[in-house]
């Protein structure tokens, strides 16, 4: 493809993508096929011959489009909603269009220099310690395992030469709330699920520094090695933020590693009044937050923080003659590389970077407190409706709640199980409708409904519709069930 073809092309695609995102709420949110349906209309082998950018975005439109689940609709409210906010996606373009491989500071240094100028921009507006290193991630999941893997190197160095056959029982520690991840990282680390221990929460869902300390205590004395504490800020299920400061204490008396998955609450640390949810992680060795959740970056951008770089680098650097450059053997640059897993590296601080320049620090802190509040208006509709519960607190813009008839109020505990069959059911006809798309989660055994507030696109009327929508199906679900 020449420059002058380039150019044609682009501007047909970057035409769908504008006319995409003009029409994105005319879509039903979530995708209405069955397993295979797209597949089947795929050609099983690949062309022989080329074939035209107007026949691909015909196919794209036709075919792959009714397969989407819309996660860039405004009445996308399941999970944590996100954006891909236009700078986002130039951004995106633009790192395609240059192609490097930022794995050493010498394969394209602006890569490496713009990534910790971005990650510093973003520390300082949610408010982390000064110093401390930054560096992008794929995923809140891949940011947490290599905390752990630092963890572990600080604990038990030798573990990186010897693995960990025969070696100590580690025991890594997370509540009962913690995301999937954590375990996932201890299965790779080679833990085992057996060297998480999970910490009860209280009745907000927070993991209880009491229960940790005592389950500390106890592990020492069974002949177990505890080394890291994975603490929360925003829950998957309820966004409950632990009590980092009462953790970080006793992880300082334990000579613990504390890393704090903030990956979805920590962007309100950019609303002064929000500046609390990061309370005590400034004690932590290491913090996750995410940009493609709640800072309109799209996927996939994590920003993983550490306060002691060089235990990461000490678990992870291998430098094979071939990767040696002058610049790294005297230490004068800093090689992302070695801070991680991945060697090849893509240049996603270029997205982030023309998101936080195209909104500014006031226009993002804005749009966020503009999600909070609608999650806290959603919240109070919930409150003051009689034939509805709130499940958990709702600290920023989820809502955890059910359906529960008015006459259930009484005895509810004893009819759970019909409430789980109505509120799964509601889940569905919701869902159905394509005009709104919400999420699920358990709490304490009993089925609960999510509805997250994160999309730019996001406005009142879409909430609104949504709580009509709950209303509406939730009564005629009750009166459906009752008769069968």
């Amino acid at each position: 493809m020449s420059p002058d073809e380039f150019r044609r092309a682009g501007y047909l695609a970057v035409d769908w993508a504008a006319d995409y995102l003009a029409s994105v709420q005319d879509y039903p949110v979530l995708a209405r096929t069955e397993p295979g349906a797209v597949r089947r209309r795929l050609p099983a082998s690949p062309p022989k011959a080329p074939e035209s950018l107007e026949s691909m975005l015909a196919d794209l439109t036709s075919v792959i489009v009714p397969g989407i689940t819309h996660w860039n609709h405004p009445a996308f409210f399941a999970y944590f909603a996100i954006t891909g906010s236009g700078p986002g996606i130039l951004g995106e373009l633009l790192t395609a269009a240059l192609n490097i491989n930022g794995m050493l500071w010498k394969t394209s240094p602006a890569a490496t220099e713009l990534e910790e100028v971005a990650l510093d921009w973003l520390r300082q507006m949610v408010g982390l310690p000064d110093g401390w290193m930054g560096i992008i991630m794929d995923t809140a999941s891949i940011a947490s395992l290599c905390a752990i893997a630092a963890a572990r190197e600080a604990a038990e160095p030798h573990l990186r030469e010897q693995g960990m056959a025969g070696g100590p029982r580690l025991r890594l520690y997370t509540s009962e709330q913690a995301h999937s991840s954590i375990e996932k990282a201890a299965i790779v680390l080679g833990l085992g699920r057996h060297g998480v221990r999970k910490i009860p929460v209280d009745r907000e869902f927070r993991m209880d520094p009491a229960a940790l300390a005592a389950a500390v205590a106890e592990d020492r004395r069974a002949g177990w090695r505890p080394f890291c504490v994975a603490a929360t800020v925003g829950t998957t299920s309820t966004t409950s933020v632990d009590p980092v400061p009462a953790i970080a204490d006793v992880c300082a008396r334990e000579r613990l590693w504390l890393h704090v998955d903030g990956a979805y609450a920590g962007m309100a640390a950019l609303l002064p009044e929000f500046r609390w949810v990061l309370e005590g992680c400034h004690q932590a060795d290491s913090v996750v937050i995410n940009p493609h959740k709640w800072l309109f970056t799209p996927i996939d951008c994590s920003a993983f923080y550490c306060a002691r770089p060089e235990v990461l680098r000490s678990a992870f650097s291998l430098v094979p003659e071939y990767l040696r450059t002058t610049e790294s053997d005297q230490a004068a640059v800093r090689d992302l590389m070695d801070y991680g897993v991945q060697l090849g590296r893509r240049f996603r601080a270029l997205k982030l970077w023309m998101v936080i320049r195209h909104f500014g620090w006031e226009g993002l802190a804005a749009r966020i407190r503009e999600h909070i509040r609608l999650g806290q208006q959603f919240r109070s509709w919930v409150d003051a409706h009689p034939d509805f519960e709130r499940m958990a607190p709702a600290p920023l813009s989820v809502v955890c709640f059910r359906a529960r008839p008015a006459d259930l109020r009484a005895r509810a505990d004893e009819h759970d199980g019909y409430l789980d069959r109505l509120n799964e059911a509601l889940l569905e006809e919701v869902n159905a409708t394509g005009r709104a798309y919400l999420s699920h989660t358990r709490l304490k055994g009993r089925l609960t409904l999510r509805l997250a507030v994160g999309n730019l696109r996001t406005t009142e009327a879409h909430v609104r519709e949504a709580w009509d929508l709950l209303q509406q199906h939730a009564a005629q679900l009750d009166n459906k069930l009752r008769t069968e």
